[in-house]
């Protein structure tokens, strides 16, 4: 009797069952899957930062936890607005230099703002003396003697 392939023993004993069924490993992903970054939600963080939303309120609307909004979008929410800023002055620039008249005007307002000073502290109340205290008062006493010593170190 001549074997056939079927029939011949696999190199690895413990590939099949008893039965010869492929002894496969489960291969089951337990738990919830990955959270999945993309640029559209990279840009949906930064805009609702930008709008002042809470981390909580973004996660909540994105539909994961805050630990993960915390870990993939850490950039967008450190620095979320001046990104949107930035990318608006980017467009308004574009617009500025193929003459709208409007983008100028937005844009000169927008540098204005960045090159003003602040305005100087108010001035309430004219600097009072440091209150001292026992020790100081004590040290500073020792420091100038009373003017009627004299008669007693004489």
């Amino acid at each position: 009797m001549v074997k056939t392939k079927s029939e011949a023993k696999p190199a690895d004993p413990f590939s099949v069952d008893m039965f010869g069924a492929p002894n496969d490993q489960i291969r089951e992903r337990w738990g919830r899957p990955q959270y999945k970054k993309t640029e559209e939600n990279q840009l949906l963080v930064s805009t609702l930062k930008a709008a002042g939303w809470s981390q909580a309120r973004i996660a909540a609307y994105l539909r994961c936890d805050i630990k993960t909004l915390r870990n993939n979008f850490s950039r967008e929410l450190q620095a979320g607005a001046d990104l949107i800023e930035g990318q608006a002055l980017e467009v308004l620039v574009r617009q500025m230099r193929n003459g709208k008249l409007t983008a100028v005007r937005q844009v000169l307002s927008m540098t204005e703002k960045g090159r003003a000073t602040p305005p100087p502290a108010p001035e309430d109340h004219p600097e009072a003396p440091e209150k001292l205290g026992k020790k100081e008062q004590l040290d500073q006493a020792a420091q100038t003697p009373p003017s009627s010593w004299g008669s007693l170190l004489n």
